[in-house]
């Protein structure tokens, strides 16, 4: 079953258990997650593999991130905090 339906992607979205997993300890709820999948930047590794990031504001660990795959559905495969974006040069 799917946890939402992505407006932005059009597209169920999954989360796997590694990604739920590492949501608890970070602070991150499923609205938070929401949120950040519908409204954060992203940055494509290939035509599958990305990150979606964003600040949100009042949190003190900031980048928030979701690394995904996109295929028939977007599938969470976790969730970090204080991220950094990295160059490709």
């Amino acid at each position: 079953m799917a946890v939402f339906f992505s407006k932005r992607f059009g597209k169920n979205v999954w989360i796997t258990r590694h990604a739920r997993e590492s949501m608890l300890p970070r602070n991150v709820d499923a609205d938070t997650l929401e949120r950040l999948i519908e409204e954060g930047e992203i940055k494509r590794r290939d035509e599958v593999s990305l990150w979606v990031f964003m600040h949100i504001q009042g949190r003190a660990d900031n980048l928030i991130c979701a690394a995904m795959v996109e295929q028939a559905a977007v599938i969470v495969k976790t969730v970090m905090i204080n991220w950094e974006l990295e160059d490709e040069t």
